[in-house]
């Protein structure tokens, strides 16, 4: 089969055949949004406002956890992995060893905790899938260090989410809507991505002795961004969890219907960035500026083409879209107006942490999370009691601003980098082309 050409974006490495990283990171990020688009709207219309609120918030708590567990082990083993190249990979083994280590055991430990402290049955079904939600995002992300997308693709972007449709859909059908139940069908999917990503990644890995030194040379790069990446995962879903503590859960499912299609730009970027990360790390160590500038534009121009008609659509059909959920969700309309006018902003500043962090600039990458949440937090506070969904729309708004604008502004100032220049055009005359 012929791969197809898009320009300026980098090519996955043969695996099984030609393909193609960046258009098979979007295909399994728009298989990945349906599928979990429609988990929503299963959810919304037959649980009841109240359950499926619940179910929201019970879920984006698990993903919190998980996200500062995994303390971005899986972008410590990208960067070391991608580096080893030119080397033949060796050491991988190592780096992947101490990578786990410590991520298996504190998974495991919080789970233990959260399972004996409570009797909440949708919480306790979701401590026991903890650890394999986990390593299992670690492992995946591991396979994308050698260049492959398509462990990624398959498990990550189709297998994962279609799996929790398939199973949420059968819990409905069922009539057994109970929200354990519904917790459980979530998380279930977890364990074949971990079992079969781990055995590409046994296969692909070259064993060689655990050198000393390892684990200092991981974590000494990985602590400042795992830290980052827990107050990301805390900064994703945390108005949610805020929007049932402070408004209600009926107040919560209206939220998160209304945003649910912000896993549509997210996705796309994942898409793109899980196929660029390793080239931009290649290119920024190696001092090649004039690369790293062709990913960053081409990417970015790439975002703004794919997710702008989506805003811009969102923003005019979001009353007879947020109908699809059932009745009582067209009092989201505000927050929907809101969420496509800050991502069509944020998508406009490219991946610029992913940027920033490949360079090796983890701490500022922290640094302007903890800035972002700090003004997500404050203004949720203010706002949501008194305005419910749409104060957490305007909280996260401002917080996505700083998350962007900040790291934007530094990869200018060190490196003269900026989202749009000679690059943006050529991606846009291969769009026109095409």
């Amino acid at each position: 089969m012929a791969a197809l050409t898009l320009p300026r974006l980098p090519r996955l490495p043969r695996l099984n055949g030609p393909a193609r990283g960046g258009l098979a990171g979007l295909t399994g990020a728009a298989t990945a949004a349906a599928a979990q688009f429609a988990v929503v709207v299963l959810v919304t219309r037959e649980a009841g406002q109240e359950a499926a609120g619940t179910f929201f918030a019970a879920t984006a708590l698990c993903l919190m956890a998980a996200g500062i567990l995994r303390m971005d082990a899986g972008n410590g083993l990208i960067y070391f992995i991608a580096r080893s190249r030119p080397f033949g990979y060796r050491c991988t083994s190592g780096y992947v060893r101490a990578a786990l280590v410590p991520v298996v055991t504190l998974s495991l430990v919080t789970g233990v905790v959260a399972l004996l402290s409570t009797a909440d049955p949708t919480v306790r079904v979701l401590a026991a899938a903890l650890p394999v939600v986990v390593c299992a995002d670690v492992v995946v992300a591991a396979t994308r260090g050698f260049g492959a997308m398509r462990p990624t693709v398959l498990l990550d972007g189709v297998l994962q989410p279609v799996a929790q449709l398939v199973l949420v859909s059968a819990v409905v059908v069922a009539g057994a809507g109970s929200v354990p139940l519904l917790a459980a069908a979530w998380a279930l999917p977890s364990l074949p991505v971990l079992l079969l990503s781990a055995i590409w990644l046994r296969r692909r890995l070259p064993y060689t002795p655990y050198l000393p030194g390892t684990a200092h040379d991981l974590w000494r790069y990985t602590w400042p961004r795992s830290m980052a990446a827990g107050i990301q995962a805390v900064f994703q879903r945390l108005d949610i969890v805020v929007v049932a503590m402070l408004a209600g859960p009926v107040e919560a499912a209206i939220y998160t219907a209304a945003t649910r299609f912000k896993i549509v730009g997210q996705l796309a970027n994942q898409g793109l960035t899980q196929a660029v990360q390793p080239r931009l790390v290649r290119a920024l160590a190696a001092g090649d500026l004039a690369r790293a500038r062709e990913l960053y534009q081409s990417t970015t121009m790439w975002l703004v083409l794919l997710t702008w008609p989506i805003w811009l659509g969102y923003a005019a059909l979001a009353p007879w879209l947020l109908g699809l959920f059932g009745d009582g969700y067209a009092s989201g309309v505000p927050v929907a107006l809101v969420l496509a006018a800050t991502m069509t902003l944020a998508t406009a500043c490219g991946m610029v942490d992913v940027v920033l962090t490949s360079a090796g600039h983890t701490g500022s990458s922290l640094a302007n999370l903890v800035a972002a949440i700090t003004v997500t937090v404050a203004l949720d506070a203010l706002l949501v009691p008194a305005c419910g969904a749409s104060g957490a729309a305007l909280g996260w708004a401002g917080g996505m601003l700083v998350k962007n604008l900040l790291p934007l502004w530094q990869i200018h100032r060190r490196y003269g980098l900026r989202p749009f220049g000679v690059h943006s055009l050529a991606a846009l005359k291969s769009w026109r082309a095409r």
